[in-house]
């Protein structure tokens, strides 16, 4: 595919008799954000360390910006960008001194380093704090300033693993700012994460790794339509009417949480199930605090296809 920026093929990885990657396929186009999806161990990092050159795959194959990760190493390195789980960044330094030293070490010219310490400081906002030694930065500064560093060579593709773990909501929002700007400007961005909201507000297509396996592939509505369409969710003033409420309901499939007074039910027709469930409700005299429909959360959609997994296994 001429417009894919990543490819991989049956890529396979074992770590003594353990497989990390069991023929995993993937498909990412220019210009996107492709989030991977997956719980601990289900192969995300070692897909990012083949395509960043960093491991080699046991067999399969895999292409990143047009050349071959095995054969073509350097030219990968050459087009592409790293955000690792843990920042990279002298924290004596100040941001512009660190973004200058990066610079060097990708064999820029001092003048070159300094300009584009400069452009980076600016695009992350973080011009005022440029002379400020990085140990006095916020988590959320701090990530964006890392995300600059990934950013000196202006790659093609950008390879973010976990890039918001351990930060608390502002900072996942500064950062996501700035993924989003990165992709405005034509750059292809890789997101491993296991923060499902964060895939659901960055990524244009998902793949839920499991068992170092795709096991589902699409746009998080097409995801989440997959796992049953619309639900019907119900909020009981008494948690002591559960029992009652879920064997009068006009619903199947019905799972209640007593803990937040909840019952949930798949349904097909919204608006007939929504009708169904508040008069039936009145005319037992149960009274809710909220009945609602809403789509699944990518939250129960992965659970669904990791569950799934497990039992196949």
């Amino acid at each position: 595919m001429t417009d894919a920026a990543i490819i991989v093929e049956g890529a396979r990885k074992k770590y003594g008799g353990k497989s990390a990657l069991d023929g995993l396929d993937l498909t990412v186009a220019r210009g996107t954000v492709h989030g991977v999806l997956g719980p601990n161990g289900a192969g995300k990092t070692t897909l990012v360390r083949i395509l960043s050159t960093l491991l080699r795959p046991d067999s399969g194959r895999a292409e990143v910006a047009g050349h071959d990760v095995a054969t073509d190493a350097y030219a990968v390195r050459l087009r592409i960008g790293l955000l690792g789980q843990h920042a990279a960044l002298d924290e004596e330094l100040g941001g512009r001194q660190n973004l200058e030293m990066f610079g060097r070490l990708h064999h820029l010219g001092a003048r070159r380093a300094r300009a584009r310490a400069d452009e980076l400081l600016a695009r992350f906002d973080l011009t005022e704090t440029g002379r400020k030694p990085v140990s006095a930065y916020s988590g959320g500064m701090r990530r964006r300033l890392d995300l600059a560093a990934s950013l000196i060579t202006e790659p093609e593709v950008l390879f973010l693993d976990e890039p918001t773990t351990g930060l608390d909501p502002r900072g996942r929002a500064e950062v996501w700012d700035s993924v989003r700007s990165l992709v405005d400007g034509g750059t292809t961005v890789l997101l491993t994460t296991q923060y499902l909201e964060e895939a659901d507000q960055l990524a244009d297509r998902i793949s839920v790794v499991d068992a170092g396996r795709v096991v589902a592939d699409g746009t998080a509505n097409e995801l989440k339509a997959a796992t049953g369409g619309d639900r019907v969710d119900v909020v009981l003033r008494d948690a002591g009417q559960l029992g009652t409420a879920a064997a009068l309901l006009p619903l199947t499939g019905v799972r209640v949480d007593a803990h937040r007074r909840l019952l949930s039910a798949p349904v097909t027709d919204r608006m007939a199930a929504l009708s169904g469930v508040v008069r039936a409700l009145e005319e037992a005299g149960l009274e809710a605090e909220d009945v609602a429909l809403r789509r699944p959360t990518l939250d129960e959609v992965f659970l669904h296809l990791t569950d799934r997994t497990e039992e196949a296994a």
